[in-house]
Order: structure tokens, then sequence, then C-alpha cells
């Protein structure tokens, strides 16, 4: 693959293009989407006439650009994700009908936090934790959970790296965060408000599959205020035993 007089390869190049676009901003013009993207001007406008051509970029009528269909159409392809969700939908259904509010479904990925499925309740101020969203791991219930059921060498690995506090509220400090897991894993679920967003509590549950390793978190967030809390844990962790079972016994060409 080519790169550029910096080294960078075009993979590269295109990837900060593709990641320039996100819910705040789905659209922009081509110097916008040069600028947020690092790149310059005449290096983007290249890149980008042939991700058009390809149909990964979209350019609209009045000549700004977003991501296209193409991009979603490919990335769902063979995704674990999209397997995960397809098998999560129905408890998630379940949860959501219990504690009426956001219900949602989220994975570890490159480091992070990545939220892959989200049921909203209309009835909920709250509007967070949207699918693709991602948070840090230390910052959000989901991602307590995750980390409380990983190997211990990938619980070293993150804590020893810098843990910026997202909202006052947010543990920093990886002695209290090992004393959370240890209780994560005795009682089965994490309840932390305010760690990733002040206004809410976050009920986050684990989701295991074949051999019994980690494979998700399930989520109900609720307002930080709601004092009944635990009325709300059973129903998530039925569902996450319901999406556990399903995923071990789903054949392996889907998981």
């Amino acid at each position: 693959m080519a790169n550029s007089s910096s080294g960078e390869s075009v993979i590269s190049r295109v990837v900060r293009l593709m990641s320039a676009f996100d819910r705040d901003l789905p659209t922009m013009t081509l110097s916008g989407l040069a600028r947020r993207a690092g790149l310059p001007l005449t290096t983007a406008q290249r890149l980008v006439s042939d991700l058009v051509l390809h149909g990964l970029i979209e350019r609209l009528p009045d000549g700004n650009l977003r991501s296209g269909m193409r991009m979603w159409e490919l990335a769902s392809r063979g995704s674990h994700a999209l397997s995960l969700r397809e098998l999560a939908l129905p408890f998630l259904d379940d949860v959501q009908a219990a504690v009426h509010q956001h219900t949602t479904l989220a994975v570890l990925d490159h480091g992070t936090v990545l939220y892959v499925e989200r049921l909203s309740a209309p009835e909920s101020s709250l509007n967070a934790a949207h699918i693709a969203q991602r948070m840090p791991i230390h910052a959000s219930s989901s991602g307590l959970v995750l980390l409380a059921f990983s190997p211990p060498a990938f619980q070293d690995e993150v804590l020893s790296r810098p843990l910026a506090a997202v909202t006052p509220e947010t543990i920093t400090d990886p002695l209290v965060i090992r004393k959370h897991l240890a209780e994560i894993r005795q009682r089965g679920y994490v309840a932390l408000p305010g760690i990733g967003v002040t206004e809410w509590t976050g009920i986050a549950v684990p989701v295991f599959g074949p051999g019994n390793a980690i494979a998700a978190a399930l989520n109900a967030i609720v307002p930080r205020h709601e004092a009944a809390v635990p009325l709300r844990v059973p129903a998530l962790l039925t569902a996450a035993n319901g999406v556990s079972r399903a995923l071990k016994a789903a054949p392996a060409a889907r998981r």
C-alpha cells in the first residue's frame, strides 16, 4: 500500500476520513472533512473522489459529503456484532419492557467499550449510549463489567494506562477499580452513578459466550435519582443468561 511523504499509508488516511463523520457532524464540506481528518485538501479531494465512486462516501445535492450506505453494507457482512445483536434483541426487548429505560448491548473493541445495540425508551429524558458510540472502559458500567470478567493480563493492561476523569465521579484510582471489579464478580452486576454521564446510573450485567468467556455487557440506563435500582437487576440477569445460552448454542458460523 502506497505511503504518503509522511510515511502514512493510504488505508490510514482513508480511515481518518471515514472516522471524521459522527453523530454530531454527519455531513460536511470537502474542506471541512479535510480539516477534521487532518489531511491536505488535495489529498482529501483525491481520496474522496475514489470513495464516492465506490459508494463509501456520498455526495449530497448541496455538495456536502456523508458516510455512504455502502460502508454500512460492507461493515454488516459477516459481522460478529451483527450476529450478537440478532441473538440478543429478543432479550433486550424483555429488559426494556421491565425497566422502561434505554437498554444497551456493549462489547470490548480496541481498548474501549463499543455500544452495538440500543433500544430507546421514549419516556426517558436521557439521550446517550448510542449505537456505535464508544466509552472508556473505566468510565462506564458496561466497561467495568466487561473488565471484571476479562483475563487478569488485560485488566493489568487497562489499569496501567492513564485513566482520565470523564465526570467528577469517574473512578481513576486503579486500586479502587480493582475493588469494584472484585465486587462485580461476586455480585454479578454493577450500578455506579455518574461515572460516565453525571445524570445516569448504568446497571450492567455480563453476557458469556462459548467457554464462559466474557462476550458482552447488557445494560439498563436509569436516572441517577432512581431509588429502585436493585429491583431492575433480576430482569437484566435473566436476559443476560438468555443471551449467554443463545450464544453458546449458536452454530460456530454465527459466532
